[in-house]
């Protein structure tokens, strides 16, 4: 009786934390307000297109793309206990550690998922792997490219997000993928076509 009410117990956990991970979906990516953007994405929304470029980076890295998909899906969940804190409010606000939110996130969590997500968000934090500094480039990337489209949408106050995203990118193909999105079209996609 008592592995079943572990059992229980666990996946209550575990799906208190999914449920968390709802909130994401509701939580603005605050520091676009200083563009004038008063609807910008979630980070929700930012989340994906993180593990999907992460992904992407991955294949052109040599990198384990599933590791870096990973660590992209959970690099901002703390995001729903202390929110978007925009760059220039991170010098006043002394936020936990990412390590620790991620902690109290899976407490309760199946054993799994608990060691997974923990080790996911640790790698990511500790910027050693390869993984872990293609899963950073991906989260600059993202930046980038959603500056840039911000910026096609007429907000014309994105160049620092654009700076400073360059700036922080490491790997070959990041650099080069910002480079592609800083002299193409967002909408060059249409174009992909075989003939």
């Amino acid at each position: 009786m008592a592995d079943d009410d572990t059992a229980r117990d666990t996946a209550r956990g575990t799906a208190s934390f999914i449920s968390e991970l709802g909130v994401l979906k509701k939580v603005a990516r605050t520091g676009w307000w200083f563009t004038g953007n008063k609807a910008p994405e979630s980070v929700a929304e930012h989340s994906f297109r993180v593990a999907a470029i992460g992904s992407i980076l991955a294949m052109m890295e040599g990198a384990d793309a599933g590791r870096v998909a990973l660590m992209c899906t959970f690099h901002d969940s703390q995001e729903t206990r202390i929110g978007d804190i925009p760059h220039i409010g991170r010098r006043y606000i002394k936020a936990a550690e990412n390590g620790e939110v991620t902690a109290d996130q899976v407490v309760n969590a199946h054993p799994a998922v608990r060691a997974g997500v923990q080790a996911a968000v640790d790698e990511y934090e500790a910027r050693e792997t390869l993984e872990a500094r293609v899963a950073r480039d991906a989260d600059k990337l993202e930046c980038l490219f959603q500056a840039v489209e911000y910026r096609e949408q007429g907000y014309t106050l994105t160049q620092n997000w654009i700076d400073t995203s360059l700036a922080a990118l490491t790997t070959t193909s990041a650099k080069a993928l910002a480079e592609a999105a800083l002299t193409g079209s967002s909408l060059d996609w249409q174009k992909n076509v075989r003939p």
